[in-house]
């Protein structure tokens, strides 16, 4: 029933008319960026090493410092509302960063590193559930390719526990954090 009306929605003159102006809206976006070469080996390089040698848990870890450096100045200069509601919602802020990159970082990380204690090569003395995420065909684990099947795995497997690990630990410690900053900043809780 909904897919009937969705896809009736969906092609309608008006919805298609949406659709071509948000793409539109989006090329002028990426048409503002200039154009960027680049021509130097060693940065061409440096970019190449970021890409393969950062994981998604050292990723996060990057966005979450970088929220720290800005978000909470963001909603202390909000001034649509009053001054205890903006201590309240820096505290907030500060806390939701703190505990979502901690676990995040945390758990992208262990996740990680247990996949690679998880798919080894096959061979003598290695037990078997050592060898429960090796690929079929592996025949090196000394492999570019077989490096990024590892962050990639371990990343996969981090998002399923952190659809739980969002409502069992960063829900509880982002309010706990918060009380904690809320009451040395002065406010209520």
């Amino acid at each position: 029933m909904i897919n009937k009306i969705v896809s009736r929605f969906t092609n309608t003159p008006l919805y298609k008319g949406v659709q071509k102006n948000i793409r539109r809206f989006e090329q002028g976006a990426l048409d503002l960026l200039p154009d960027a070469t680049f021509n130097k080996p060693k940065t061409v390089q440096l970019i190449g090493d970021i890409g393969r040698d950062i994981s998604s848990a050292e990723n996060r870890l990057i966005l979450g410092v970088t929220a720290l450096m800005s978000q909470p100045f963001i909603d202390a200069r909000n001034k649509d509302v009053d001054e205890k509601t903006r201590k309240v919602s820096v505290c907030r802020t500060i806390a939701k960063i703190l505990a979502g990159t901690a676990t995040g970082y945390l758990i992208r990380k262990g996740c990680i590193k247990a996949i690679k204690g998880w798919s080894k090569i096959p061979g003598q003395g290695i037990p078997k559930y050592q060898t429960l995420f090796t690929p079929k065909g592996a025949r090196s684990a000394n492999t570019e390719a077989f490096k990024q099947y590892q962050n990639a795995m371990g990343t996969v497997i981090a998002l399923v526990v952190m659809l739980f690990s969002n409502f069992l630990i960063d829900a509880p410690l982002t309010k706990w954090l918060t009380n904690k900053f809320v009451s040395q900043a002065g406010g209520d809780k």
